[in-house]
């Protein structure tokens, strides 16, 4: 199912731009394995162990972003969505307590390749680029997500009851975590219009189409690692 939210401005141009490498991202099979309550309980610890480190880059991106903007209605944005990440790991923390990852597990991982090719390149664009580039980087995090989450709600083949995943399917229906995407939308929106001229397009495209590919492998890997534990003596 499309959502609006996600088709318009200069975000759904990138969305469209990216095509093949997008619908790869949101219908990943690890994705759907989710929906359905089939995917193996490895390839999810995996997943939230490496995604608690992630979002350790991900502050540490969004910080980045805030030390490249002035204006105080695009500051108190950013803010806002930096203080929304740092307060999300302490519920990431005790989400994973559920499924057996204490903290300092999580602490101790080293991190997978898929994540250090995700969180590097996302922050050498901020590093090299501008606010806009680096916010291109960040938003098929930001508003992908959103949009997984609300497909999978809205799928009537998605399983709830007795799907061990329900729960984290569920978070992406709440309303303070959707009014924070749309804020991050808004923000991007502007930006956009600000600094986006026609000639910086292609550029801003490649960014946000890697992003993309990044966001994949990082569905992948978790697979990845249930198909090594099965083939392992």
């Amino acid at each position: 199912m499309s959502h609006p939210l996600f088709d318009t401005g200069f975000y759904g141009r990138l969305r469209q731009q990216a095509g093949t490498h997008w619908q790869a991202y949101i219908a990943h099979d690890f994705v759907q394995q989710l929906g359905r309550g089939t995917l193996p309980p490895v390839a999810f610890r995996h997943y939230l162990t490496q995604d608690y480190l992630f979002l350790l880059h991900f502050a540490r991106a969004w910080g980045l972003l805030i030390s490249k903007l002035s204006e105080p209605a695009a500051l108190h944005s950013a803010t806002a969505s930096l203080n929304a990440i740092v307060s999300e790991l302490p519920l990431h923390q005790s989400y994973c307590q559920h499924w057996g990852i204490s903290e300092a597990a999580m602490a101790s991982e080293p991190e997978a390749v898929e994540t250090l090719n995700y969180t590097r390149y996302v922050l050498d664009v901020g590093h090299t680029g501008d606010a806009l580039e680096l916010m291109t980087a960040l938003m098929p995090c930001v508003a992908g997500y959103a949009e997984i989450g609300l497909t999978l709600l809205d799928d009537p083949t998605t399983r709830f009851e007795g799907n061990p995943y329900a729960a984290w399917i569920e978070n992406y229906g709440d309303q303070t975590y959707l009014a924070g995407v749309h804020s991050s939308l808004s923000l991007f929106e502007t930006l956009a219009q600000q600094h986006a001229g026609r000639e910086r397009f292609d550029r801003l495209a490649i960014i946000f189409t890697t992003a993309t590919r990044l966001e994949s492998a990082f569905w992948q890997m978790g697979l990845n690692q249930a198909a090594a534990v099965r083939i392992s003596p």
